[in-house]
């Protein structure tokens, strides 16, 4: 509970008003018969005081009025201190809780001992947490497997060039149509370089080599192009003249008019300056051709405009995408079983960690509730550990001067000890709100703020209660009038204001639109009257303290107040609500 103090200075106040005199009645002196006059005149007197008394007790229902009680609007000065108390925690702890049953092995820590993170604090034996760690790691090995057949089985339904070249063969297709496992889509062929085989006589075999320059000669163009060996088979070719030949594979580039079939043959210069001739010619044929088979089924989603005969193509470049709608319905549904494999390996691994334990944090064993051959279960807590030497206090402040807290704001403790510490605002929670809605003197929100407090010297435990204090806010050269004067009520159009009643000769401009209720029969007035010289003015209400509260307007201070009505039990008094 936050309780706000404060000091208030008056710097002005009025000078007291003299008393009224009293003019005191003159004795006369008579003589005999006068006095026997007297003494008849007061026997009568009694006897009808007495009667007066027993009709004044049974029917006369207006209790006597005290004396008014007054004080005065000054001006001065409101410190307001806010004070409360807070319970003191540790800034950082660490519960190690096993998830298995196991039995304790050996223990490396006590009670009040200080660690350090990653620091062994016991071990623990538990079959069942190694082979949950076990079925976890089967479980998930299997199911990412699954995964990236999923996903390789999606790649298959985008269908794509092998390599850059021209179509043949190329399979009809239109979007919405089908496709089956297996159906060739097109036939790619490199046409970009050509190839040419040829047989050679072995007594020429130390002649030529691989990457040698040699002429193709193209009969049907009438040309001849450069071409290079690229590969040099050791076969045995016979003829049917006699004579045993090797392979030699020829390549060249295609400029552009030449294609597979063409005829052609190759020479080449030897060593000795004699040119070498193959047994026969031979015909051009693409450098690679390939089928373009689909990996799998489905509906066609798309069709590229290049997939047609003779077009070129690009390697990588898509020519046909299937509907993977099914397939990314199961591949997310795989990679959910994937993260949950995962979850659950990582948790049977922390298990294992939690039976073999090393500290998470610096700090001091704070509770150890194990001893070697002890049997644990799941969900036992078996060690605590705080980091005290920076405790936390949270504190709560309300609206009224939740403005003032700044982080990095320092506030004063105090344990019951009186030993003094240094509280640092480290967060202040505007979101988390407690109390009711309301101004002045009613209701209030109040909001958690966090404190930092060094305990390198260990003195401050946690659970320790701390008062706390600071200066919220000041006011100076303000009106104040004593909390008593002050009065929360309802005017006549309904709505709820403070009043202050202010003593004047005549009603006052600022006078208030209220109508005074009228006191319960057998019950003293609460307020006094424009006939007793006091008139309710509304004012608007600043900070307040234990003492005075703040007016903003309303009043211009020096005005003398009403403090209420001094009762009959010695020299107390009632009055406002402050």
């Amino acid at each position: 509970m936050t309780e706000q103090n404060a000091v208030s200075v008056p710097e002005r106040r009025p000078e007291a008003r003299p008393p009224v005199k009293g003019n005191g009645g003159k004795k006369r002196q008579a003589g005999k018969l006068i006095r026997r006059i007297v003494a008849l005149v007061v026997a009568v007197a009694v006897v009808a005081g007495g009667g007066f008394l027993i009709w004044k007790l049974v029917f006369d229902k207006k209790v006597a009025q005290g004396e008014i009680s007054r004080d005065y609007a000054t001006i001065g000065s409101i410190q307001s201190t806010v004070k409360g108390s807070g319970m003191a925690k540790a800034g950082n702890s660490a519960a190690i809780t096993l998830t298995e049953n196991g039995t304790v092995q050996e223990v490396l820590v006590a009670q009040g001992d200080m660690v350090t993170a990653g620091q062994p604090l016991y071990t623990i034996d538990s079959q069942a947490v190694q082979d949950k760690i076990t079925a976890a790691q089967e479980t998930l090995t299997r199911l990412q497997e699954e995964l990236s057949q999923l996903q390789s089985a999606k790649a298959d339904l985008t269908i794509q060039a092998p390599f850059s070249g021209k179509l043949t063969e190329v399979m009809s297709l239109q979007t919405g149509g089908q496709v089956a496992a297996g159906d060739k889509i097109a036939t790619l062929v490199n046409d970009s370089t050509l190839k040419l085989s040829l047989y050679y006589n072995y007594a020429y075999e130390s002649q030529i080599r691989v990457g040698q320059t040699v002429r193709v000669s193209l009969p049907a163009q009438m040309t001849t192009v450069n071409g290079k060996v690229e590969k040099i088979n050791k076969v045995t070719y016979i003829a049917p003249e006699g004579g045993t030949f090797f392979e030699v594979v020829i390549t060249l580039t295609n400029p552009g008019t030449l294609t597979q079939g063409t005829a052609a043959t190759a020479s080449m210069t030897g060593s000795d300056g004699e040119e070498i001739y193959p047994y026969e010619n031979g015909t051009l044929q693409f450098y690679e051709t390939r089928d373009i088979l689909a990996k799998a089924g489905g509906p066609v989603q798309s069709v590229s405009s290049q997939l047609m005969n003779y077009a070129a193509v690009t390697a990588g470049q898509t020519l046909v995408t299937l509907s993977s709608e099914s397939q990314d319905a199961l591949i997310a549904a795989k990679a959910q079983e994937v993260a949950n494999a995962q979850a659950a390996l990582e948790e049977a691994t922390r298990a294992l960690d939690n039976f073999n334990a090393t500290s998470p944090i610096d700090g001091t064993v704070t509770s150890c509730a194990i001893s070697p051959g002890q049997e644990v279960k799941a969900g036992d807590t078996v060690i605590t550990i705080s980091d005290t030497t920076r405790m936390q206090v949270e504190i709560s402040v309300d609206d009224r001067n939740i403005s003032f807290i700044t982080p990095g704001m320092s506030i004063d403790l105090t344990d019951y000890n009186g030993n003094v510490y240094t509280g640092t605002v480290a967060n202040i929670d505007l979101n988390v709100g407690g109390g009711s809605e309301g101004g002045g003197a009613s209701g209030m929100t109040n909001y958690p703020v966090l404190l930092n407090v060094d305990n390198y010297s260990g003195t401050l435990l946690a659970g320790m209660w701390l008062d706390y204090s600071f200066v919220s806010s000041e006011v100076n050269d303000c009106v104040m009038v004593p909390n008593s004067s002050l009065f929360y009520m309802s005017d006549n159009s309904g709505n709820s204001v403070y009043v202050v009643f202010v003593e004047a000769q005549e009603p006052p401009a600022e006078v208030a639109d209220i109508t005074l209720p009228e006191p319960e029969p057998g019950m003293p007035a609460q307020y006094p009257t424009p006939e007793q010289g006091f008139y309710p003015v509304v004012v608007e209400t600043g900070l307040p303290d234990t003492y005075n509260t703040e007016i903003k307007s309303g009043l211009q201070g020096d005005e003398t107040v009403f403090n209420g009505f001094l009762t009959n039990q010695g020299d107390s008094w009632s009055g406002g609500v402050g």
